[in-house]
């Protein structure tokens, strides 16, 4: 199976799946979107109204601030891959929660390891959460970390800039380095697997 089928394959299988009860309540699952051989991964937390309405993620305000990101540093949303820890959205946009982010768990390895992308960006505590635990995320983001073999940086979700705007620079300052370190990180096997076995801090800053 080649990288296009066996993300269309992951897709397929999300907008059916019933192994939390988020599927009660959604309109659409929302799989992610993008190339299958994106340099950049982007994964935040879940999606929210509009995402549920569309099937797609990053469809809202959020995402008309990442795209605005994206093209701060020369590049389209059409050249990356965007998707969520949980593929369903949570009742009221609430947390995610732990059952529900295990869940999906094998879904985002699975696009992880067939896109096998240069960088990972988490957006948000809990997508950070997911490769990097128990870090903080006033602490870490916008530095590159070496995570079972692959290049994570954890960011703020551009939504939180949309609540608070004295957050806006700092995410465009982060957003300002993605270039660098696609540039400096070294393409990881595909065999690799995604959760974290250890954690490195790369002095690439």
């Amino acid at each position: 199976m080649n990288p296009e089928q066996e993300l269309k394959s992951v897709a397929d299988q999300v907008m059916v799946c019933t192994d939390c009860k988020l599927h009660a309540s959604r309109k659409l699952a929302v799989p992610g979107e993008g190339p299958a051989n994106a340099e950049l991964v982007f994964i935040g937390e879940g999606p929210g109204f509009h995402e549920n309405e569309q099937g797609r993620p990053f469809v809202g305000a959020a995402g008309s601030f990442l795209e605005e990101l994206l093209a701060s540093i020369g590049m389209k949303r059409e050249q990356v891959y965007i998707t969520n820890i949980v593929k369903c959205r949570p009742p009221g946009n609430r947390d995610p929660q732990p059952q529900e982010i295990q869940a999906c768990s094998d879904y985002l390895d699975r696009q992880i390891r067939t896109i096998n992308p240069k960088v990972i960006v988490t957006l948000g505590r809990f997508s950070m959460a997911r490769f990097i635990p128990n870090a903080r995320i006033s602490a870490i983001h916008g530095r590159a970390q070496r995570v079972g073999g692959r290049t994570v940086v954890a960011m703020y979700h551009p939504a939180a800039a949309l609540h608070q705007p004295s957050l806006r620079r700092t995410i465009e300052q982060d957003f300002a380095r993605l270039p660098t370190l696609i540039a400096k990180a070294g393409q990881p096997a595909p065999t690799e697997q995604a959760p974290p076995a250890n954690i490195q801090q790369l002095s690439l800053f």
